[in-house]
């Protein structure tokens, strides 16, 4: 995965969850963006993009293209975990949808890995545009959580 030597165990994680990230056909095709990472914890964006419009009349971005945002940051908090995982896959992912997302608008995901076992990771997100009062969706789910050979 790359040289990690002499970087503090926080850089190496990010450097995972960042190649984590890039490495997913999806997230680099709907053009999502790591913005902050560590401690559990996860803000990405992704822009507004006609290709992803649900329905043409309105302009709304489709569901879909949000659940994979809210997915992906959530795997990332995953990533971002102090306990430090090298990889981690989505058992379950329970979507709320409060709104349609504003036309032209950027969403935001904040992802919170806030628990874990030896072998799952539980994570809470929310997804919004510009109006951050008033969520488009959240979502809770449960993660693998594959930990380094010496800590297991």
């Amino acid at each position: 995965m790359g040289d990690y030597r002499g970087m503090s165990d926080q850089t190496k994680q990010q450097n995972l969850a960042r190649r984590f990230i890039e490495v997913l056909p999806h997230s680099r095709a709907l053009g999502m963006e790591l913005v902050s990472f560590g401690g559990g914890h996860v803000v990405m964006t992704m822009p507004y993009d006609v290709r992803f419009v649900g329905d043409p009349a309105t302009g709304v971005m489709h569901g879909g293209a949000v659940s994979a945002l809210m997915d992906t940051a959530s795997g990332a908090a995953v990533m971002s975990h102090p306990v430090g995982p090298v990889s981690t896959a989505t058992l379950d992912l329970r979507i709320d949808y409060f709104r349609s997302a504003t036309p032209g608008q950027t969403i935001t995901a904040r992802a919170e890995c806030y628990q874990t076992t030896r072998t799952v990771a539980f994570v809470r997100v929310i997804a919004m545009d510009e109006d951050e009062a008033r969520p488009v969706a959240a979502a809770t789910g449960v993660f693998t959580l594959d930990l380094p050979q010496e800590r297991t």
